[in-house]
């Protein structure tokens, strides 16, 4: 048992001191210096300076990504349904995206794999911006049913990064003002799971994901009072937007927010990009994405399509395995 211990205590030692966190450390000191350098020159030219800051993303989202995406700046998106989003600062394209359409700054809603906005210096008002166009945009997208997964994924990520935050006296408190906005706007405009939106990263601070619990039944046989009393006696669905901050409890001192950022991201994307699989495990077994927590919003079984309501309801869902899209949680 003690040479068990010892040998887990390697491993985790080897985690800590993984080269790969050195490699996202880097695109996170990179990115810090480059904040510092535009900063320096915003007030006389906020315009270049915005447009240097999304180019910083778009370059790190370039040198991670795999190369068969096409990362553009500056354009809006159009569904099939006729609805064009607001300009979006970063947008990564499906491999397959026709080359002819490519400068052309109206992207197709069917050939955007993610899109962000970006900021230098975030603000709550941005935060509740980034939200409302999220929601906008992912009721303008045509309606995936058939599982839980499809019901609660819209197939496009939606994000907001920023270099940095506008909090910066003494006792400023920048990650919980940051989750008031967030609560304050999805509680506002989201109305159903697939709304919500996916990433807010500040690159010196902290990243938030939306997770989403399928649903908690009562059918389940661990379904106790306990539970009972908190998720009710119907059970529910969750979403929660779960924040891993640097210098947060239990954090590790090799967390980056641009590295939970990135993990989320090869997780959101390999669903369809099957071949990112094997590295978004690589990248969850070194912990990227670090360690978090978030409030949670209720749902009821409503949000799910007649078609697949009763099978959710009897808790027939599986946990644990990969890419599946009856998984209990996403």
């Amino acid at each position: 048992m003690e040479r068990e211990s010892l040998e887990k205590d390697k491993f985790a030692r080897r985690q800590m001191n993984h080269d790969v966190h050195d490699f996202i450390c880097k695109s996170q000191r990179d990115l810090q210096a480059e904040y510092e350098r535009i900063q320096k020159r915003s007030l006389e030219d906020p315009g270049t300076a915005g447009d240097q800051g999304e180019e910083n993303w778009a370059t790190i989202l370039r040198e991670w990504l795999p190369n068969y995406f096409h990362v553009v700046t500056k354009g809006r998106i159009l569904t099939d349904s006729g609805y064009t989003s607001p300009q979006v600062d970063v947008i990564v394209l499906h491999p397959s995206y026709p080359r002819i359409l490519l400068d052309k700054k109206l992207y197709l809603s069917g050939g955007v794999s993610a899109a962000f906005e970006c900021k230098t210096t975030v603000t709550a008002a941005h935060v509740k911006e980034a939200v409302k166009t999220s929601t906008n945009l992912r009721r303008a997208l045509p309606k995936r049913t058939g599982s839980p997964y499809r019901e609660l994924h819209s197939g496009l990520v939606y994000g907001l990064l920023a270099h940095s935050h506008s909090w910066k006296g003494e006792n400023s408190r920048p990650v919980e003002n940051i989750e008031s906005a967030l609560w304050t706007a999805d509680q506002k405009h989201v109305q159903h799971p697939i709304e919500c939106i996916d990433f807010i990263t500040v690159a010196d601070l902290a990243s938030w994901h939306v997770s989403k619990m399928t649903y908690l039944s009562p059918m389940q046989p661990f379904y106790n009072d306990k539970i009972r009393e908190i998720y009710g006696k119907d059970g529910c669905a969750t979403t929660s937007y779960v924040c891993a901050r640097i210098g947060g409890d239990r954090q590790e001192a090799y967390f980056s927010p641009v590295g939970a950022l990135l993990s989320g991201l090869f997780s959101g994307l390999a669903w369809t990009f099957t071949d990112m699989r094997p590295l978004e495990e690589y990248f969850r077994k070194v912990n990227l994405l670090g360690s978090g927590q978030g409030h949670v919003r209720r749902w009821g079984i409503d949000i799910y399509s007649e078609k697949i309501k009763e099978r959710v309801y009897r808790g027939q869902l599986s946990n644990g395995v990969p890419y599946d899209e009856w998984h209990i949680a996403f």
